[in-house]
């Protein structure tokens, strides 16, 4: 599966996180040759869980599935820009590269607020790409949050 594959993966699972109403986030892990090793969404809400990020979700996904914490080579695609808890979570995982669709300006930890996955200071540091399906993923934000205020 090559990256292009993972964000259409990746977006298909963001729009099934507002069904329990969470934030429309997708994201898929990939083995170093390229293997789906896991896929999720955002799940916060649904299970009362501050850490149900989707990139937690599927690293933990990839996790067991290897039986190992360490994800070398792997590559994360993620339909949002990383907060400071993935971004930390995918430092420490290991894993080699970050594929993001949106920025997020409020709270995004590898280009719009900080930079801690290519922090030099860090005891690993991840090649990035951003801006795959940037308008798709940001068109299922937009969605879900005007539709939200729209409710109150």
């Amino acid at each position: 599966m090559n990256e292009a594959e993972a964000m259409e993966l990746a977006l298909a699972e963001a729009e099934a996180a507002p069904e329990h109403d969470d934030v429309p986030v997708g994201a898929v892990l990939l083995s170093p040759q390229g293997e789906l090793l896991a896929a999720g969404h955002n799940v916060r809400e649904r299970d009362q869980d501050p850490l149900g990020h989707a990139e937690l979700v599927v690293i933990r996904q990839a996790c067991r599935k290897l039986e190992t914490w360490r994800l070398d080579g792997c590559t994360l695609v993620v339909t949002l820009e990383p907060c400071a808890m993935c971004a930390g979570a995918l430092v420490q995982s290991r894993v080699r590269r970050l594929v993001y669709g949106a920025l997020d300006p409020k709270a995004g930890a590898v280009s719009s607020l900080y930079d801690l996955v290519r922090d030099q200071r860090v005891n690993h540091v991840l090649e990035v790409e951003g801006g795959l399906e940037e308008a798709a993923s940001a068109a299922l934000l937009s969605h879900f949050f005007t539709t939200r205020r729209g409710n109150e």
